[in-house]
């Protein structure tokens, strides 16, 4: 199987790092704020959000991989007034400054254009950008990595 991917597709990770443990305060908060905005953007169909998939990074990292229809629509979320971004980033910052080093984070964000992404999936359920987008069978993107990628 392959992505149903069509055009461009915007791909966001985000993502922290315990560095303290017994700092509860200071990351549990960044730990909790996340689920809150994935349900928000979840159940909204105009976000733009596509899917995501919860990854583990060894016994301290934490990270979402996010697929998104475009960087416009990524933006607007992390700027709306009202949603549940602004104030988790606010309250992040602030223990930031507060923490020491306590809790590390990081993002990323990729613009990836139409054709230049390639996905296979044998024997796993929907997965990373299928899972975002559906999957169909490899032969209809074509059957070669090469074929999947027609970058221009």
């Amino acid at each position: 199987m392959t992505a149903d991917a069509q055009g461009q597709v915007t791909v966001f990770n985000i993502g922290m790092r315990i560095n303290n443990f017994r700092a509860l305060r200071s990351w549990w908060p960044v730990f909790r704020a996340m689920p809150r905005m994935l349900k928000e953007l979840s159940q909204d169909r105009e976000s733009g959000m596509l899917g995501y998939q919860l990854l583990l990074g060894g016994a301290r990292v934490l990270y979402v991989v996010q697929y998104w229809e475009s960087s416009e629509k990524l933006l607007a979320y992390a700027s709306a007034q009202g949603k549940e971004h602004r104030p988790a980033w606010a309250a992040f910052n602030r223990r930031m400054q507060e923490g020491k080093g306590k809790v590390g984070f990081w993002h990323e964000t990729y613009v990836v254009p139409e054709g230049a992404h390639e996905a296979v999936y044998i024997n796993m359920p929907e997965f990373g950008l299928g899972a975002a987008v559906g999957v169909v069978p490899v032969g209809r993107r074509g059957d070669r990595a090469a074929d999947r990628l027609k970058m221009a």
